[in-house]
């Protein structure tokens, strides 16, 4: 597919600059730097600035903000020569402001931090995903999948001591067995199902209103990708799948998946639903689509701009999968 890696979080060419992670002496010149900057993230969410708020705020390595990261910065890798870090800011307590919207389906609120520009807001990076470069939406996936893995592998799996950071956050090691652990990545299959001129939707329980996506779940283990494609959609639909093909990947970390976009083409078309899996499913024709794109369908709304069912069904109406 040729426009596959335009999708968000797609990639933009970022020097990782792995060299760097476990040279502590080439790291600290690094950091003398004029050019060196931080992201910042609170909670998940990342701090933007700008007019649309669309645009990762870049702060110098002394700003007084950092004071509020409780460990230690993340290297993201080289930006213009110089590196680029990310600081986890979370155990800062916003004082009259909103917190209760934080980590919902949809969380429309925004944080300030004291001293900063008035245009400087923590924001929902779903909600702001559609709107960033592809550069600052692969610095703040990053940032936000493994500060996330961080948070929920402290302690180590082989003998449940805590471990540390190391090797600048790509790296946990643990102090009393010596086990290293390494950022997880969850694969999962995301489908665009065929049927003629139709392709399937559906919804899971407690999704808002009108929400529809492409069927999804994940790849288990000894399992092609194919295999996990039709497998989902048997489970969750009912409807048989023949030729799967790969279309397009997506980082999602939310907390820490890889979405693998696949076009399957379905072999039966009678729909019967596991409710276990799915609230509903149902077949959408092109000119329904179309309908939805537009705001204008009776029972699904639009698709969640930025994600990758979104770019698939784009593609799909623009005749561009291949």
């Amino acid at each position: 597919m040729k426009l596959a890696e335009t999708v968000t979080f797609g990639g933009s060419a970022l020097d990782r600059a792995a060299e760097l992670r476990g040279d502590s002496e080439a790291l600290a010149e690094a950091r003398l730097d004029r050019g060196a900057r931080t992201i910042v993230h609170w909670r998940g969410k990342p701090l933007m600035c700008g007019d649309r708020q669309g645009e990762l705020a870049r702060l110098p390595l002394d700003h007084p903000i950092l004071r509020e990261a409780s460990e230690p910065p993340l290297l993201l890798g080289r930006e213009d020569g110089a590196v680029i870090f990310a600081h986890d800011i979370s155990p800062w307590q916003p004082e009259g402001q909103d917190t209760e919207s934080v980590g919902a389906f949809r969380d429309a609120s925004s944080q300030h931090y004291p001293g900063t520009p008035g245009d400087h807001l923590f924001y929902d990076l779903k909600q702001k995903m559609w709107h960033m470069s592809p550069r600052d939406a692969e610095l703040s996936a990053t940032a936000r999948a493994v500060m996330g893995w961080h948070r929920s592998h402290r302690f180590c799996s082989a003998c449940g001591s805590e471990s540390a950071m190391a090797q600048s956050g790509w790296q946990r090691n643990c102090p009393a067995c010596g086990a290293s652990h390494f950022p997880r990545t969850d694969p999962v299959v995301i489908m665009l199902i065929l049927h003629g001129n139709s392709v399937l939707m559906g919804r899971s329980p407690g999704w808002p209103e009108g929400m529809y996506s492409l069927l999804a779940g994940f790849v288990e283990p000894g399992e092609t990708i194919e295999a996990a494609v039709r497998r989902e959609v048997w489970e969750e639909a009912g409807v048989s799948v023949g030729q799967v093909d790969y279309l397009s990947s997506q980082p999602w970390p939310f907390p820490s998946s890889l979405m693998f976009g696949c076009k399957g083409t379905a072999t039966s078309e009678a729909i019967e639903i596991d409710p276990n899996e799915i609230e509903d499913a149902r077949w959408i024709t092109r000119e329904e689509m179309m309908q939805v794109f537009a705001g204008e369908h009776p029972v699904l709304g639009p698709p969640r701009k930025g994600a990758i069912a979104e770019f698939l069904l784009r593609m799909w109406l623009a005749d561009k999968l291949d």
